[in-house]
């Protein structure tokens, strides 16, 4: 059915307003945000000609290194990751991001990273694990709910997907009531009506997003929601209708991107997902600590810099 196709344009709409919400790829979440330490440190590198494959294998034993003496040294577990995951070697990005998980009990976003990637190489059983811990300590965390949802999809179970995320909409007034602003229904409700959208149950889908519409008038993302799917379900009027009210609500950063889901631009969806401009895709490792260069000598100090 035509609608599938905006199956992750829709979640991205979620993404859009729910803050630091995480990418489906592994891959341009962790590494998007060195990518510029690691091009300038090869430009003024000798060996610049190098084999790139050669150079990022040297850097990860580096990281092996300073690790053997320093297995607590943050620095050097994420440059590890990084230089893994770069080197496709998702496998061996498991052990270094249990252990920053382990080390930050109160950063989610590495456990969701580690469910992320435990999928990513067929443990779903593993994944579901990560993202159910994260569920545990944080019922609304919206990035370990999306991932778990995307899973049960996977396996195809939509109906426990669809528990899942009834579950949460239950226990959302009682954990509000303790915690304001643990669970935010709204994106959980769009969460919920995407999963009827991949089962095309397009009927179940427009009354979650009536309800997400009628509980937060001033909340663009289920206006252009409905407007998506109705538009892909051939109700091509109603849902012009909506574009131009979600365009009204939209703050004024997303108008761009509401006028470009409007014209059905093919380029949208893959912005959203992992583009800057509607995701976010900052990595939980520090931006201000730039990651060792495994080119230079093996030690390094406490802090994971390497030193002559």
């Amino acid at each position: 059915m035509a609608v599938k196709r905006n199956r992750w344009l829709v979640i991205s709409v979620l993404v859009v307003a729910v803050g630091a919400f995480l990418a489906l790829s592994v891959l341009p979440f962790l590494t998007g945000g060195n990518q510029p330490t690691t091009a300038t440190s090869q430009g003024n590198n000798p060996s610049e000609g190098a084999d790139p494959q050669a150079e990022l294998e040297a850097r990860a034993r580096g990281y092996e290194l300073v690790l053997e003496r320093e297995p607590d040294n943050q620095t050097a577990i994420e440059g590890l990751v990084e230089a893994r995951i770069q080197l496709e070697d998702l496998e061996g990005v498991v052990a270094p991001l249990e252990k920053l998980a382990e080390l930050n009990p109160n950063t989610p976003e590495y456990r969701v990273l580690l469910g992320q990637t435990k999928q990513s190489i067929g443990d779903l059983e593993g994944a579901a694990d990560e993202y159910r811990t994260v569920l545990t300590q944080r019922p609304g965390d919206m990035n370990a709910l999306q991932g778990l949802t995307a899973l049960l999809l996977q396996q195809e179970r939509p109906q426990a997907a669809v528990g899942l995320l009834q579950d949460t909409l239950q226990s959302a007034p009682q954990a509000n009531e303790v915690t304001p602003g643990a669970i935010d229904v709204g994106s959980v409700q769009l969460l919920l009506a995407q999963v009827y959208v991949e089962e095309d149950n397009v009927d179940e889908a427009l009354r979650v997003y009536d309800d997400a519409i009628e509980a937060a008038e001033d909340d663009f993302r289920p206006v252009l929601a409905k407007a998506l799917v109705l538009r892909d379900t051939g109700r091509e009027p109603d849902a012009a209708v909506l574009f131009r009210q979600a365009e009204e609500l939209a703050p004024a950063q997303f108008k761009d991107q509401v006028r470009q889901l409007a014209i059905g631009e093919d380029t949208a969806p893959a912005a959203g997902l992992e583009g800057e401009e509607l995701v976010p895709t900052e990595s939980p490792v520090p931006s201000d600590q730039p990651a060792p260069d495994a080119t230079e000598p093996e030690d390094a100090d406490s802090d994971g810099e390497f030193i002559e």
